[in-house]
């Protein structure tokens, strides 16, 4: 593309445009109109294809332009600015193997690999950078569905444009190549998931390309990995796409992950199961895992009050900082947790927990209701070491405190004693 005078551009920020938006945008030749933007010729160039040409309708039956893309000088909604000197040399159709996005992809059906029906594409997305325009995705939402039909009002009230939660769009990655000669080419558009790629992605990276794609792209993408991989994968997936994923598995598939694991992998998996579900796929798998399974479910569901201790630092919120500094010695003797402070008023209700490190660089004549953390994160006496398992882990505490309904300290769970116990450790 060039700029006003006919040079290079600079580079500029990414802008990102909708095709439906750029369709049918005023096409202006030195400050006349001569047609309206009416397609657009893409080449697969990596792994996103490029605009190379621009098709430009015009008026009374006069030949269509073909310009290619360095002669745009500017694009954006409602208006196009070409740079050519002649009308006559760019007069013409697109070649037979040409890729349209408007004839050939929007308001095509997106199908699986195995030509089971997915979506519309109602829209597609591109993006302006480096002065080259690429697609990135192909929009298959009913927002974008509303926006088609000219409705976009209605679509932002109904839906909200900026989350990207409310929209289904597809990665062009994702999207098979289309036939040549495409003049041919009369079907619909394919996702390509190839077993090779897929390979190659890490499960961490994998897990999250899952989680932003709908329920049928999910489970095609899933059931074509081999076992290995996919239990790998399947590990990191949020829980709630975990039991998308696995209620639309056969059991013997499920049966069959399950097993491929390592019993604390599974236990992750089985957990965010319903009950029954649960039960079927552990009287399935082989009894040895079946059996470790049992243990570690069970051992999750044991409540936290059970492993707290009373052997730890606790001071009145007007106590100073010197004085807990000058004998911690003393109060940190045969105590089980050491590492915070707990700040207790009447009938040991907590107040505030205080790390021993913020301690250490506070000021001597400070109050210890001065320095504390008021917002404590804590367990209640019906938390399960399943739940205090997973707030280590979110947190990244050494100690979490146990409290009643009443704000009572009860006790702490040391980190040790919860992850020695649950299914991260036991094997």
């Amino acid at each position: 593309m060039v700029n006003e005078t006919g040079t290079e551009k600079t580079t500029k920020p990414n802008q990102e445009f909708l095709l439906s938006g750029l369709l049918g945008a005023m096409v202006l030749l030195r400050g006349k109109k001569i047609g309206t933007l009416s397609d657009m010729v893409i080449v697969e160039t990596g792994k996103l294809p490029e605009v190379k040409f621009l098709v430009v309708s015009r008026p009374f039956g006069d030949s269509s332009l073909l310009v290619p893309s360095e002669r745009v000088k500017t694009i954006a909604y409602g208006i196009c600015v070409i740079d050519i000197d002649e009308l006559k040399k760019f007069e013409g159709a697109p070649p037979d193997d040409a890729i349209l996005l408007r004839d050939h992809i929007l308001d095509k059906k997106v199908l699986d690999i195995e030509d089971s029906e997915v979506e519309v594409v109602y829209d597609i997305r591109l993006v302006e950078r480096n002065n080259k325009l690429y697609v990135t995705e192909v929009d298959t939402s009913k927002y974008a569905r509303l926006r088609r039909l000219g409705l976009g009002f209605f679509a932002n009230i109904l839906y909200n444009p900026n989350n990207k939660k409310s929209e289904e769009s597809i990665s062009w990655m994702y999207i098979q190549p289309l036939p040549s000669p495409i003049s041919s080419f009369k079907g619909d558009v394919k996702l390509k998931v190839l077993k090779e790629r897929l390979a190659d992605i890490h499960p961490v990276d994998l897990a999250d390309i899952l989680e932003e794609l709908d329920h049928e792209q999910r489970v095609m993408i899933f059931s074509s990995l081999d076992h290995e991989h996919a239990s790998d994968t399947l590990e990191e997936i949020e829980p709630t796409i975990q039991r998308d994923i696995i209620a639309s598995l056969s059991k013997e598939k499920v049966v069959q992950l399950i097993n491929d694991m390592t019993p604390g992998q599974a236990a992750d998996i089985l957990s965010v199961l319903p009950h029954a579900e649960a039960n079927a796929i552990l009287e399935a798998i082989n009894y040895e895992n079946a059996k470790k399974l049992h243990s570690i479910l069970e051992k999750q569901e044991e409540k936290v009050i059970h492993y707290t201790t009373q052997k730890i630092l606790k001071f009145s919120p007007q106590t100073t900082v010197e004085y807990v500094q000058n004998d911690y010695p003393r109060h940190a003797r045969d105590k089980d947790v050491i590492m915070y402070i707990y700040v207790v008023g009447e009938q040991d209700t907590l107040l505030g927990v205080i790390d021993l490190k913020e301690l250490l660089q506070a000021d001597d004549k400070a109050l210890l209701k001065e320095i504390m953390v008021e917002n404590v994160i804590s367990l209640s006496t019906e938390s399960t070491l399943k739940e205090a398992s997973q707030n280590f882990a979110r947190y990244d505490f050494r100690a979490i405190p146990v409290t009643d309904e009443k704000n009572r300290l009860l006790g702490v769970i040391p980190y040790r004693d919860v992850m020695n116990l649950t299914h991260h450790f036991l094997e």
